[in-house]
């Protein structure tokens, strides 16, 4: 039993199993989200083209702790009505990409375009230098969305998820090389916030973009964490 109780002891001194203590929740109330990174991640602003060609505004948050590497891109889709108006407004005669596609796909095809962008986003890493070992319809807290598992030709392991949320694109990406612990932890942290920043999970049914985001149908109920931030 002695023996037992000294190696426990040294078992929870070992790096390998403190390290844990380095990820710490993060909250961004300008993107609605909150995960939990290996410290406080890098922010850069960046653009989105979508699958139609459309610019967005885009921001990515990263981090990196040894080899491993973690990220959430936000991609801001509130701005694709306008522009699909617009493209419809200067649509040259008989050019049926740009036409105004009713209330289904809407001027510019700009609901076509958002309805299709987590297709989109993970058609990116269909492709070489990934091979795709797992591709799913999935749902992180309430909201749905595509997880993806790859690994690259020198054995480094990627786990993607995908989802839209309030007519937002977030890409969670956590990538580490063959023989560590697979990096799927840091997507299942995922969780949304309100805009009073307030931590949410609904409770009827699983958020869908493509008709919650878009109006077709109201959002679902949802109730309030006691996390506010």
């Amino acid at each position: 039993m002695r023996v037992i109780a000294i190696s426990f002891v040294l078992l929870l001194s070992m790096p390998a199993l403190s390290s844990a203590q380095d990820w710490e929740q993060y909250v961004s109330r300008p993107d609605g989200f909150t995960i939990n990174f290996p410290g406080q991640p890098r922010i850069a602003e960046t653009t989105w083209n979508s699958q139609l060609n459309y610019t967005l505004p885009a921001r990515v948050y990263s981090a990196q702790r040894g080899q491993e590497r973690y990220s959430v891109t936000v991609v801001d889709y509130t701005s694709l009505e306008q522009q699909g108006i617009e493209r419809w407004k200067a649509c040259p005669a008989g050019n049926a990409q740009c036409r105004d596609g009713g209330p289904t796909i809407g001027p510019g095809y700009w609901k076509q375009d958002e309805r299709g962008a987590l297709v989109y986003a993970a058609s990116k890493y269909l492709r070489p230098p990934y091979e795709v070992t797992y591709y799913a319809w999935d749902w992180q807290d309430m909201v749905e969305g595509t997880s993806l598992q790859l690994k690259g030709a020198d054995g480094r392991r990627t786990l993607a998820y995908f989802a839209m949320h309030e007519r937002k694109l977030y890409i969670i990406e956590g990538s580490v090389p063959e023989g560590f612990p697979e990096p799927g932890l840091f997507q299942q942290s995922l969780g949304w916030l309100d805009k009073e920043g307030n931590r949410i999970r609904y409770t009827e049914t699983v958020y869908s973009n493509s008709y919650h985001g878009l109006g077709v149908y109201p959002r679902p109920a949802y109730r309030v964490s006691s996390e506010a931030r």
